[in-house]
């Protein structure tokens, strides 16, 4: 019985203490980072065509037999320089005729001043009639006549005579020729001849809705128009057929003042330089439009929100190391942030992951995130 009464205190005594000796509860650990402020920059994606800067026609301005061609088709042209000959005799043959006919005609008119300057002083002595006065002044005034109409006939000759050699109206690329040489052209026949385009800066047309327009002005930021106030301009990036990047961004410098009624859309230009060719007049790329740039905002990685049927939050770790709900504002998604716009305040620590592991108010253990999750976060 002693033996029984001896384990039966020791028993008792080994329950006691092990009752008294608390369990120290365990704080689950959590990956915790500061909130950071960031410039943000919103983009519209939209489809776009390429359009050359300036597209010119090279038609005939007169009419004749096409007698050679000066360029090689698809290359590189100059403004001014020669690209086509019509046969130009008929146009030198009317200017010769229009010199002589003005040689006539000063002839003419210096013995018309003659013979007024010869009978004003007769009239004067009441040597020769007041008709004899009127009939000199009225020949004089003929032939003056004469000699004017004369030289604009010969202007207008030689000017006739120029346009049967056709230049390049500006610096570009020239298509191949419409029009086969020896074939009669004209105004009004076969009057087209080349094209040529001026690409070394191209034009990006592309359609913006009325609510990006209106969207805009919330920002203040007025689509085509240039803010020296701004730290940035609405510029454009465009994306080529095989997924890459054009390197050069575009600068918007129009935006249609009407919406089209039809389509609810309005016309938005931006111009990029070319110096390469890669860009062609014609074919249809992606935009991407910087719509506005939201400078110091508080951004969150998007796994550290939360979402439920009060709205979205996240959890904050307090001084003490305690959780806290925080219901936040939020704003637009880049990547795998998420701007927020009210709840939270620069280098506030935030819980990113282990939020499935807390509830509001309890302890938790901070970890900082790993090298591997930072890269990974650089990488998206």
């Amino acid at each position: 019985m002693s033996n029984r009464k001896l384990l039966l205190f020791l028993f008792t005594i080994f329950s006691i203490l092990a009752c008294k000796k608390e369990k120290e509860p365990d704080h689950p650990a959590v990956v915790v980072a500061s909130v950071e402020r960031e410039d943000v920059k919103l983009f519209g994606e939209y489809v776009g065509r390429i359009r050359a800067y300036r597209y010119v026609e090279v038609r005939a301005r007169v009419e004749g037999y096409l007698n050679q061609m000066m360029f090689e088709e698809g290359k590189r042209v100059e403004q001014g320089e020669v690209l086509f000959l019509i046969d130009p005799s008929q146009y030198k043959a009317r200017m010769d005729k229009a010199e002589a006919q003005l040689k006539r005609d000063i002839a003419s008119f210096n013995k018309a001043k003659r013979d007024l300057e010869r009978l004003r002083p007769l009239y004067e002595q009441n040597a020769a009639s007041r008709l004899d006065l009127d009939n000199a002044i009225a020949a004089y005034e003929s032939a003056e006549a004469n000699v004017a109409m004369s030289k604009a006939d010969l202007a207008q000759y030689k000017l006739e005579y120029d346009f049967t050699t056709v230049r390049s109206p500006l610096h570009g690329y020239i298509s191949e020729r419409y029009v086969d040489i020896g074939a009669l052209v004209g105004p009004g026949n076969n009057s087209l001849l080349a094209t040529v385009v001026q690409s070394d800066t191209v034009l990006v047309d592309f359609k913006m809705t009325a609510l990006d327009y209106l969207r805009s002005r919330e920002r203040n930021v007025n689509i085509g128009q240039t803010d020296s106030t701004r730290s940035w301009q609405p510029t454009v990036r465009v994306t080529l057929a095989d997924n890459s990047e054009y390197p050069l961004e575009g600068v918007v410098d129009f935006a249609d003042p009407q919406v089209d009624p039809k389509t609810g859309t309005f016309g938005v230009r931006a111009e990029l330089a070319n110096p390469n060719q890669v860009l062609l007049p014609g074919q249809f790329t992606k935009v991407n439009f910087l719509l506005d740039v939201l400078e110091g905002a508080v951004v969150v990685p998007r796994k550290s929100l939360i979402i439920e049927k009060g709205g979205s939050f996240v959890y904050v770790m307090r001084r003490d190391s305690v959780a806290e709900k925080r219901f936040v504002e939020t704003g637009p998604e880049i990547d795998n942030n998420v701007v927020i716009e009210r709840g939270l305040g620069y280098n506030e620590k935030i819980i990113i992951e282990g939020q499935q592991k807390i509830n509001p108010g309890i302890k938790v253990n901070p970890v900082a995130p790993s090298s591997n999750d930072s890269t990974n976060e650089d990488k998206k």
